[in-house]
């Protein structure tokens, strides 16, 4: 993949026996198909093969200088830089080719070479803080929604995390032959903090458009209000007391004869004092409807209250449920194919 940049030797070692030794360092880059699926606890499997140019298998044959083992003891003693890879096994082999192709092909050894990630940046960078921004948005349901903007902080904490991928997308790989669950990872914590907004506006409209409402519809209530609210440990707050009608009703009036009444109701007609007391009962009458209706007013609004917390509870359940399923399903497929491709080595 790139010129040889290893230093040049001039010497050769040639032994009593015939023996001739060119040791010529060579520096060689190389490329590898990567499976970066399971990044950053990735492990990848590259293969150099070594062969002549031009001479076929009949004019040169080539052979291991040393055993595969002391080869990667070698090489461990070697690296001393401790950089992003990790040399896990090294393996080699060398294909037989028959005698009657020995003129027709070339003379091969191969190295497998298992190279391990080291996660830990990775992790420090990317993980850790998607986790914490994460758990702030799902803590934020405890903010009451009717008394601390909660939309406007979850803004925000996307703005923030919107920011955090921006920065950090230099980190993620950018070749390999599928997609990383890590990628999916980033997606769903993000696309679970639009919705949790998207939840918030609703409850919000909710709680703060329950004044112009009419009243709830029956199946509702009882739906709502009823069961689920039971289910997700919420009660009915008590209400007021209302008015009782029976104490505004007048005592029962005694029974008068025909006679009586006329000149009971000939008086009515002529009294001062009880022309002012019927005007004062129709006053008081009126006084009654209007706070009636007030009452059945904030009985509405604490309706559609109760249902905006039923609906906000629930909707943080489903959150809670759908963010643990989710997040333990990604560790489960992170462990299996890291397992899977480790058992390959």
């Amino acid at each position: 993949m790139d010129e040889n940049k290893a230093p040049v030797t001039y010497y050769l070692y040639v032994q009593h026996n015939g023996m001739v030794m060119d040791d010529r360092p060579t520096h060689v880059i190389s490329s590898c198909i990567m499976d970066i699926y399971t990044f950053p606890f990735d492990i990848q499997n590259c293969t150099f093969t070594f062969n002549s140019y031009k001479l076929f298998a009949s004019d040169i044959q080539m052979l291991f200088f040393e055993e595969v083992e002391v080869t990667l003891a070698n090489s461990l003693a070697v690296m001393k830089t401790k950089g992003e890879w990790e040399l896990v096994n090294l393996l080699a082999e060398k294909p037989f080719i028959p005698p009657e192709d020995l003129n027709n092909t070339f003379d091969t050894l191969i190295y497998y070479i298992a190279l391990r990630r080291r996660p830990t940046m990775y992790v420090v960078n990317l993980l850790i803080p998607s986790c914490f921004l994460i758990a702030l948005d799902l803590f934020s349901f405890l903010l009451p929604p009717q008394h601390v903007d909660r939309s406007a902080f979850k803004m925000t904490l996307i703005l923030g995390y919107t920011v955090f991928l921006l920065l950090m997308n230099d980190m993620l790989p950018v070749t390999g032959n599928t997609l990383p669950l890590i990628n999916v990872f980033f997606s769903l914590c993000f696309a679970l903090m639009v919705a949790s907004l998207l939840e918030t506006i609703f409850i919000i409209n909710i709680l703060c458009g329950s004044v112009n409402y009419g009243p709830l519809p029956r199946w509702v209530k009882v739906l709502f209000l009823n069961y689920l609210a039971k289910v997700v440990f919420l009660s009915k707050k008590p209400s007021e007391e209302k008015c009782n009608t029976e104490e505004l009703r007048s005592e029962p009036r005694p029974c008068y004869s025909v006679a009586e009444t006329l000149q009971g109701e000939d008086l009515l007609k002529t009294s001062p004092a009880l022309q002012e007391l019927r005007r004062i009962r129709n006053e008081l009458l009126s006084i009654r409807q209007q706070v009636d209706k007030h009452l059945k007013a904030d009985e509405i609004v604490d309706e559609w209250e109760l249902l905006g917390q039923v609906i906000d509870r629930l909707l943080f359940s489903f959150y809670v449920v759908f963010l643990s399923v989710s997040f333990f399903t990604i560790v489960v497929y992170w462990i299996h194919w890291y397992q899977k491709t480790a058992s390959l080595i």
